[in-house]
């Protein structure tokens, strides 16, 4: 189910308006998930900040500390590809939200918006995710694998590309470690991820305890059991309504996103 989902992720109404990105073309041909830029902009900017307000940000006063401008701008594209960097776009809507109550959890919340955008980053993930923890990511195998999601698409230097950013992509969210030797490392969720993770799913059909095994919900390295105490945690922190217990699970991730959350 996994590799069949993340390379024929088909689009639909719901995951576009969201802002989920399909096609073939993907950040990682030039730069990374660039977490540690991300985390500079978001500790700067305000929750409410606009698309503009992050693009004169990263070009205008070089918060990023590029040292051209052209260089500048090209941050502020892949960074927009990636993030969108726009509140009144549902996933950066909530990354924003999450971000701001979920320090431990922000390189997997980055990673989870990245592959929602990324078509190319998320042609990797079955190879990285079905890693036994431990294992090394052989290189010439994920090139094979690479190249077999792009078809011809990419000449062989821009898949050698590809292959370098989206390795050290997964470094950043702690899903693999090591800089020449990549080796499949064990993540530790979050409630903010595991809600965000669901959120996702939700955006494809999925419902009730289906959405405990999507994809999106493998890449948290979890159990379970203890998914179900995540999702609980998150509904503490009105993430999310659940009602879990005697054989049903029910899950409405509905209020997640700031601009429908119901007070109570």
């Amino acid at each position: 189910m996994m590799s069949s989902f993340w390379s024929k992720l088909v689009p639909n109404d719901d995951a576009e308006l969201a802002g989920f990105r399909f096609g073939d073309k993907g950040t990682h041909t030039s730069l990374t998930i660039m977490l540690s830029e991300l985390t500079e902009l978001m500790g700067v900017l305000t929750a409410n900040a606009s698309r503009e307000d992050y693009a004169a940000a990263i070009i205008d006063e070089n918060m990023l500390g590029k040292q051209t401008a052209s260089t500048r701008k090209a941050y502020n594209q892949r960074m927009c590809e990636l993030y969108a960097l726009d509140v009144k776009i549902p996933i950066f809507r909530i990354l924003r939200r999450l971000w701001g109550i979920d320090e431990n959890g922000r390189p997997l919340l980055a990673m989870l918006c990245a592959l929602a955008r990324d078509p190319l980053l998320r042609a990797t993930a079955p190879s990285v995710i079905s890693l036994n923890i431990g294992d090394e990511l052989i290189r010439h195998t994920y090139l094979k694998e690479i190249k077999s999601s792009t078809g011809d698409r990419l000449n062989d230097s821009s898949i050698d590309k590809v292959a370098r950013n989206t390795g050290s992509s997964w470094t950043q969210s702690g899903h693999l470690d090591g800089r020449v030797r990549k080796i499949r490392n064990h993540v530790q969720p979050t409630a903010c991820a595991v809600a965000f993770a669901l959120w996702m799913g939700s955006l494809f059909g999925f419902s009730g305890d289906e959405l405990l095994s999507t994809p999106w919900m493998k890449l948290l390295d979890c159990d379970r059991d203890d998914l179900l105490e995540y999702t609980l945690h998150a509904k503490r922190l009105r993430l999310l309504e659940a009602r879990i217990g005697g054989g049903v699970v029910e899950i409405d991730t509905a209020c997640i996103d700031p601009d429908t959350e119901v007070p109570r």
